[in-house]
């Protein structure tokens, strides 16, 4: 569009609205006019974006007029009670909330794997959980040369996957620690720091966790597999930001260790990251504040022949949330896809 785009950032105070708005400057995202919005409390807040001071706005169905996109991050209860809005305002959303992932009228996107998909939206557009989309971007190199048969993951999840608060309070219990105090935990049910514990999402009677089911689910969705076996361990650890994750990858045949490197070497939004002889292999420091998926360890799994076995760390806040969603909004503008047709996703 000639002149930029209208965009809102509704959970522009949150730790991915603040990445959002970091990375619309970064990337020199053709904004026109920016909408900052947020619940009441919230409202008020003042925020520099460029040059200018921005006000933010509590968020109301009135919030959309003339907006063009709206990337949302402010949590599934809070996009199902505003996106039929934006949408019926001539908005796309693209929503970072598991409200819409699994809608069979909703494409769950990730540009590395999928961008196609982005054809079919009807003015919302899903951005995948932050580990499906690590593991994603990792795996797809692979399973486009040869399909995975089956996906056993492991993953390390940092604080930032709980938000803002979170990582303060991990960094508040720390201290408490460290001055011999009992920690207080206030966000997580349990201490983090110091700690680590199952995924605290809520359980389902097959005894995996949603967070878990995430990462079952719409892997299958992005992969276009819903054959693809997959199973999954999600672990909360005392790292303030950056996931990792142990993957072992089944084939229908062996898969060349060299092949498999040179794969993930070439491929767009991974680094691959080895030393060998010093035993140095991705770690959350390194991935934290990069775009890229940083992977490693790649080795042949010794109790399967046709099995490998890798391991990587990537940004949560950023590849795994807002630098996911504005590459999305980059494919909608690439593509001239703003034009929303007529909206049947559930709301």
């Amino acid at each position: 569009m000639s002149g930029g785009i209208n965009v809102a950032i509704l959970g522009a105070t949150g730790a991915v609205g603040q990445e959002l708005l970091a990375l619309l400057e970064s990337r020199s995202f053709p904004v026109k006019n920016l909408k900052l919005l947020a619940s009441p409390r919230s409202a008020g807040s003042k925020i520099k974006f460029r040059d200018q001071e921005l006000t933010v706005e509590a968020v109301s169905e009135q919030s959309f007029t003339d907006i063009d996109i709206v990337l949302a991050s402010a949590g599934g209860s809070t996009s199902k009670k505003y996106a039929a809005a934006a949408v019926a305002a001539g908005a796309v959303v693209i929503d970072n909330s598991s409200a819409f992932r699994m809608d069979e009228n909703v494409p769950l996107i990730v540009p590395e794997i999928n961008p196609e998909a982005a054809a079919n939206h009807q003015g919302i557009i899903a951005n995948p959980n932050c580990t499906t989309i690590l593991m994603g971007v990792a795996i797809y190199p692979l399973h486009k040369v040869q399909p995975i048969k089956r996906v056993v993951v492991s993953t390390y999840q940092s604080a930032s996957g709980a938000g803002a608060r979170a990582m303060a309070e991990v960094a508040t219990q720390a201290q408490a620690i460290l001055n011999g105090e009992t920690p207080q935990p206030e966000i997580l049910p349990y201490p983090l720091a110091f700690n680590l514990f199952p995924h605290n999402s809520p359980l389902g009677s097959n005894g995996y966790c949603q967070e878990e089911m995430k990462m079952v689910n719409e892997t299958k969705k992005i992969f276009d597999a819903p054959e693809l076996r997959l199973t999954a361990t999600c672990v909360r650890v005392p790292v303030l930001r950056a996931h990792s994750e142990a993957i072992n990858l089944e084939f229908e045949r062996p898969f060349p260790i060299e092949q498999a490197r040179e794969l993930i070497s070439a491929a767009e939004g991974v680094k691959l990251v080895e030393d060998w002889e010093q035993n140095y292999f991705p770690m959350p420091i390194d991935a934290t504040g990069e775009d890229d998926v940083l992977v490693g360890r790649i080795r042949q799994d010794i109790s399967h022949p046709s099995s490998l076995e890798l391991w990587l760390c990537g940004d949560q806040i950023r590849k795994g949330a807002a630098l996911n969603a504005i590459q999305i909004a980059e494919l909608l503008l690439e593509q001239n896809l703003l034009k929303v047709t007529a909206f049947t996703a559930a709301v």
